[in-house]
């Protein structure tokens, strides 16, 4: 039975026609999440849904005595309350008191980071505040959670508690977000909204990409043929006078209908390899960094040389200085004891949590062409044009002015103007916060051939896997490195593993977890010494010289493989069981040529540290 029924939904924002006739549906306990770029409707719809924002059309039908739990992206509280009383249910939406929720309450924010409970409501940052918001939520009796971004500003052991809460929730749920495997592992249908229409996908987020590779496929075969027909109507409209004097009406309709016919929409794919600034040999050194806020330390003693090309991932709870360790770097904040040197060639670009100071009366692009009329890459020169169009601001958009935009429009604007700037050290903090599915997608792809540092404070695991090849995670007080991304962190901690030696602070080397020696048996890590450390113990184990041997044939067999099964495709494209199974294929062969390509990436730099230590 479904518990909301919307049928052809249409409206508008300022000129953007945001739905498109379209229509929706959601039946009991189902879960769902809605993606889309950023400035397509996600937010509107949601709203429309809930019951806030009045379609410009459409009808929209809700079982009998329905109850809505809305968490919104900018929630809003009474003046002059706590933090407790904020994350209580309200009084018109409940049948007790407020104060019955109380425990509850008080047992979430403790899983949310909350440890004063009575702080006034007005000091609370605005990622606390939609913590807040996201409490007082959860805890009102509804049939239906309807959540804008729930996970934004948790980290990650607060997405997980929210994880397991939502799989267990035994309501409907709608919900927006950019978490990739948290859309895996708590929605079992995706909606995908895509210029102005709803597609429906009963599966998770992995399911959502194979089979939306499958519908574009369909739709892209179906025009090639249109396009074929239309070239023999053509020829037959073309012929000479006392041919066209007896055309069938019918035939004629035929014509029409193909000659009339939209193409399928697709969003641009231009691929462009990354730019950046020469970097030289002396990039960011951070020696015996110490800081303390109110005589508590959030890093202590901290030693790190980043190295070229180095694609470092920070994490830890949040407020224990990830953001302070980004400021440091960057020159926003001074440590209170230690030395950063910065390279004479670094040109940092800091892709900080809130936008700078935008002129929202400039046109797009205009703004980023402040940043950089074109940007030279090892493909050629790339205007700043091009660049909109591929970061999803189509040429129609690019003379917007950008009060117009969305925030999150606002947000990917923001990152490419940086990115214009043409920086050889990236600092992205919490980049996945308000960039949609599409544009991190993008982001990804560009960064992987960035010839510069990436440094990112994130909680997005996927993004982490993706993107980093070294953790620094704030533990207890210090900084613990873990080699790999965040799946890698998590099989280390999980299993109790070592933790490589090279760029961790003195400090941390006699932390609780190493019983072997005391704090004066270890020596100090200095300038001249950290390049030794780094590849002093190294070696190959057999079994990776054995791999070593045979990888790159290895994977010269995988990309055989894939271009074999892509030529399958194109003769299947009108067999979409086939498709499937070919696309399923597809995806393995290149999940595994994923893995070996960051095995012998691995190996590759292993073997030349191996060699210039000999």
């Amino acid at each position: 039975m479904n518990l909301i029924t919307a049928e052809h939904l249409t409206h508008s924002y300022t000129e953007r026609l945001l739905l498109d006739d379209t229509s929706f549906s959601l039946g009991e306990n189902e879960k769902v999440g809605i993606i889309g770029i950023n400035g397509t409707g996600k937010s509107t719809l949601l709203k429309i849904l809930a019951g806030i924002v009045e379609p410009d059309s459409g009808k929209i039908t809700m079982g009998r005595n329905l109850r809505i739990g809305y968490l919104s992206q900018k929630p809003e509280f009474a003046n002059k309350i706590t933090a407790l009383e904020a994350a209580l249910p309200l009084k018109k939406d409940i049948a007790d008191s407020p104060a019955n929720y109380e425990p509850q309450a008080k047992n979430m924010m403790n899983k949310l980071g909350f440890k004063n409970h009575t702080q006034p409501i007005e000091e609370l940052s605005g990622g606390q505040r939609k913590r807040i918001a996201l409490i007082r939520t959860l805890l009102t009796p509804a049939d239906i959670l309807i959540l804008d971004e729930p996970t934004n500003h948790l980290d990650s052991a607060m997405n997980e508690w929210l994880e397991d809460y939502l799989k267990k929730y035994r309501g409907a749920l709608i919900m927006i977000t950019h978490d990739r495997y948290f859309l895996d592992t708590v929605v079992n249908r995706i909606v995908e909204i895509d210029k102005g229409k709803l597609y429906s996908y009963e599966c998770n987020y992995l399911g959502f990409l194979e089979r939306k590779a499958q519908r574009e496929e369909i739709a892209n075969a179906t025009e090639r043929k249109r396009q074929s027909l239309l070239k023999t109507e053509i020829a037959w409209m073309m012929r000479g006078a006392r041919a066209r004097s007896t055309k069938q009406k019918a035939h004629i309709q035929r014509y029409e209908n193909l000659r009339d016919m939209k193409a399928p929409a697709t969003d641009s794919t231009i691929e462009i390899s990354s730019a950046s600034s020469r970097l030289g040999k002396t990039t960011i050194e951070l020696e015996h960094i110490s800081k303390s806020y109110d005589n508590i330390p959030v890093i202590s003693d901290f030693t790190y040389f980043f190295l070229r090309n180095d694609r470092v991932g920070i994490i830890g709870p949040n407020g224990c200085g990830k953001s302070t360790l980004m400021n440091i770097i960057t020159g926003n904040v001074t440590p209170d004891s230690g030395i950063v040197t910065i390279g004479q060639t670094v040109k940092i670009g800091y892709f900080s949590q809130e936008n700078e100071a935008m002129d929202e009366s400039l046109r797009v692009i205009d703004y980023v062409r402040e940043g950089g009329e074109v940007i030279h890459t090892k493909d050629g020169t790339v205007s700043a044009s091009v660049m909109l169009e591929r970061f999803l601001f189509p040429p129609d958009q690019q003379y917007s002015i950008i009060g117009k935009l969305s925030g999150g429009e606002k947000r990917r604007l923001y990152l490419l103007r940086i990115l214009m700037e043409a920086p050889n050290i990236l600092i992205l903090d919490e980049p996945t916060n308000d960039l949609d599915i599409a544009t991190l997608t993008r982001l990804e792809d560009y960064l992987d051939s960035f010839e510069g540092i990436v440094i990112t404070v994130s909680h997005d695991r996927y993004f982490l896997d993706r993107v980093v090849s070294r953790i620094f995670c704030f533990e207890n007080g210090t900084i613990k490195q873990y080699e790999g991304g965040y799946t890698d962190y998590l099989n280390h901690t999980t299993h109790k593993l070592d933790v490589t030696d090279a760029g961790i602070s003195s400090s941390e080397k006699n932390s609780p977890d190493d019983d072997t020696a005391e704090e004066t048996d270890k020596p100090k890590v200095t300038k001249d010494n950290w390049k030794d450390g780094q590849t002093k113990k190294l070696k190959m184990s057999y079994k990776e010289e054995k791999e070593f041997e045979t990888i790159e044939n290895d994977i010269a067999t995988l990309e055989q493989q894939i271009e074999d099964t892509d030529n399958e495709m194109l003769k299947a494209a009108n067999d979409f069981v086939k498709l499937g199974e070919l696309s399923a294929k597809k995806e393995e062969l290149q999940k595994e040529l994923e893995h070996k390509m960051d095995r012998w990436m691995y190996l590759e730099e292993l073997a030349d540290k191996i060699a210039g230590n000999a």
